[in-house]
């Protein structure tokens, strides 16, 4: 049958496909608008499907704040190219502020969010289609505060790292600088009682191996490594970092002086810990191209 190019816009307007594409799926179903969304979403999931063991380590993080609610999460991607796509960044924001709507418990539920009549992991899918590339969501975490706390957020490289704070006080810009300071710093907890056992231990066991070697008397190991264990902890903890902004105080000291307090941090930075691609960008368009 015929199919006029009022319908194939309306198709790709609703599906973000291809020209070519649209018309074929409408040809398919006899023009029947329904059947063809349906047709392209078989068909695009089982393209994306080919797509599920990419490696990818690219994207972007956000962090979106409604009120007392705030949310961050990473989206990823595999070309930092891709991440760079307005359809991704539609993705990005999309997942986000679904995030925060529904403020779902871990990773299965957030998949499981209803997204426009399909569930997030269905909306993902068809991303991964239409964007060529596997898009994924990693991470992602909610935060409430009270009216007499603050959130501070902090965002580089147009959402390379993003991060959030709460803060107890209701200065506003103590938490964004204290958000600019994690952002910079990369603290890895927020005080020394969050510091797991098992990485209490094991610099323990280094710093101990260290006296050792150096010939210290036994006696004085064990205070010595006390000393260098507090050095440890306030290299790796927030509030016990030196102040980006001023280290002639610690982070603790800067909220403190400002009626504040750190109650905790979420610093995201795309890939971190993530096997990255070794394909160059060269390989990428000879393997597109079929050469």
């Amino acid at each position: 049958m015929a199919v006029t190019a009022k319908q194939v816009k309306e198709l790709r307007d609703r599906t973000g496909v291809g020209m070519m594409d649209a018309k074929k799926a409408l040809v398919a179903v006899e023009g029947d608008m329904d059947k063809a969304v349906d047709y392209l979403r078989e068909n695009g999931l089982a393209k994306a499907d080919k797509k599920a063991d990419r490696i990818a380590a690219e994207g972007l993080t956000k962090v979106v704040v409604d009120g007392n609610d705030a949310a961050i999460v990473e989206v990823n991607s595999e070309t930092d190219f891709v991440a760079k796509n307005d359809k991704f960044i539609e993705v990005l924001n999309k997942v986000a502020e679904n995030i925060l709507a529904n403020k779902p418990a871990d990773l299965d539920a957030a998949l499981s969010i209803d997204v426009d009549g399909e569930s997030l992991a269905d909306y993902l899918r068809e991303a991964t289609s239409v964007i060529g590339e596997k898009i994924s969501l990693r991470r992602f975490e909610t935060v409430t505060k009270s009216d007499d706390q603050s959130f501070g957020t902090y965002v580089h490289q147009g959402g390379r790292i993003s991060v959030l704070t709460l803060v107890e006080g209701s200065d506003q810009s103590v938490a964004e600088q204290v958000a600019m300071h994690v952002g910079g710093m990369k603290p890895r907890f927020l005080n020394e009682e969050d510091v797991p056992a098992d990485v209490r231990e094991h610099e323990k066991e280094v710093l101990t191996e260290q006296a050792l070697k150096e010939g210290k008397p036994a006696n004085i190991v064990e205070k010595m490594i006390e000393g260098r264990l507090k050095k440890f902890f306030a290299e790796i903890c927030l509030v016990d970092q030196k102040f980006l902004l001023d280290d002639s105080q610690t982070v603790s000291e800067f909220a403190a002086a400002h009626d504040s307090k750190v109650l905790s941090f979420v610093r995201y930075e795309v890939g971190e810990g993530m096997q990255k691609r070794e394909e160059n960008f060269a390989d990428e368009v000879a393997s597109q191209m079929g050469k």
